[in-house]
């Protein structure tokens, strides 16, 4: 009984050092955790994965390091950490050196790509995007939230920072318009009937217009009104099917068979979406009218997930996301399902469906009647 009782001791004790161990390893990576985004941000502006794309064969250190006027040894270390992150690859030339090639992670971070993520990973690594956070716990310390972490480190709300900020406002728009062609494509894919039999869309914050350009692309019935702030309208590019209209949300919304929000409800409270949701409401028919939402969909307590995400692996984004809120705006917030009905009823709309894409966001109709 004796040796029994040592065995479990041991066991006990060995599994409490395992524990131990893997705590410390895991702390270490929320130590560095800003490694991996500047990394990331490093090979976006240096422009590696956009070199490697125009060579399809591999490129050897020496030709890379020439053709982006780099330090051969400091571009070396800069893609041995890419690597052991599955971003590009290590493979041999046809002469036999080591050399570089794509990965599928690589390509989203093409500038000018199709599926890339470089705008959105830029704008959230900018220096204005960053100093919020050194302000969080300053914010969850005021019961009240009265000094919401942006205006903290900047004097003005994120909106107003932007309006004040042209190369700001650009940052934000090419990341918006980045999230755009994801999501519209996933919407082309999972759930396109929900534009059939519409004629004319607002796209409410529609920033530069590429929602409304990929939509029109797709659904050539369609005219396009792109709703969003003077500032933002009256520089957003011409696009054929497309009109933009500056003008403020909360005042009235252009007239339209269906409005269309992508990411702007989370950036508010349940006071405000409602008044938003309000004025859509009033400026689509009563009768066959609707409200087209693109938002995350966090799951109820433990589950901490985006519910019924088609791709478990963004099970993350959605809380990820809801602590940019907290950084970033005054009173937004990611909403569970009964959060999405609560703002949705009080703001008139007796019915709603929820279709789930292959994206961080789902997609939500409501009806006002």
């Amino acid at each position: 009984m004796e040796k029994q009782t040592n065995g479990k001791t041991r066991t006990n004790d060995e599994e409490k050092i395992q524990e131990s161990h893997e705590a410390q390893a895991n702390m270490w990576k929320f130590v560095f955790g800003f490694t991996e985004m500047a990394v990331i941000k490093c090979a976006i502006e240096l422009g590696i994965a956009d070199f490697l794309e125009k060579n399809q064969e591999p490129i050897s250190l020496n030709q890379l390091s020439i053709a982006l006027g780099c330090c051969s040894s400091s571009l070396y270390r800069i893609l041995r950490f890419l690597i052991n992150r599955g971003i590009f690859k290590e493979t041999s030339t046809k002469s036999g050196k080591s050399g570089y090639v794509q990965t599928p992670l690589s390509r989203l971070l093409i500038k000018e790509g199709e599926n890339s993520m470089a705008a959105f990973l830029l704008f959230e690594s900018s220096p204005v995007m960053l100093a919020p956070w050194h302000n969080l716990s300053a914010r969850i310390s005021s019961k009240d939230n009265s000094t919401p972490a942006f205006e903290a480190a900047h004097g003005k709300d994120v909106w107003k920072y932007a309006e004040a900020d042209p190369k700001h406002s650009n940052l934000l728009n090419n990341a918006m318009a980045c999230d755009a062609r994801l999501a519209v494509s996933a919407i082309i894919d999972g759930c396109s009937e929900i534009f059939k039999g519409v004629n004319t869309v607002v796209d409410v914050g529609g920033g530069d217009g590429t929602t409304l350009r990929l939509l029109v692309e797709a659904f050539p019935w369609i005219n396009g009104i792109n709703f969003d702030l003077p500032h933002v309208a009256s520089v957003a590019p011409h696009a054929i099917g497309v009109v933009h209209v500056g003008g403020d949300m909360f005042n009235y919304v252009p007239k339209a068979d269906a409005a269309f929000l992508m990411w702007v409800l989370h950036d508010w409270s349940d006071e405000e979406c409602i008044q938003i949701l309000t004025k859509c409401r009033e400026a689509i028919p009563q009768d066959n009218g609707k409200v087209i939402i693109l938002e995350a969909i966090i799951g109820e307590k433990e589950e901490n997930i985006i519910r019924g995400s088609n791709n478990k692996k963004l099970k993350d984004v959605g809380l990820m996301l809801d602590m940019v809120m907290m950084a970033h705006t005054s009173n937004g917030k990611e909403r569970t399902t009964k959060e999405w009905a609560y703002v949705l009823n009080e703001a008139g709309f007796n019915r709603h469906t929820i279709n789930h894409i292959n994206a961080v966001q789902s997609v939500i109709q409501a009806y006002p009647s």
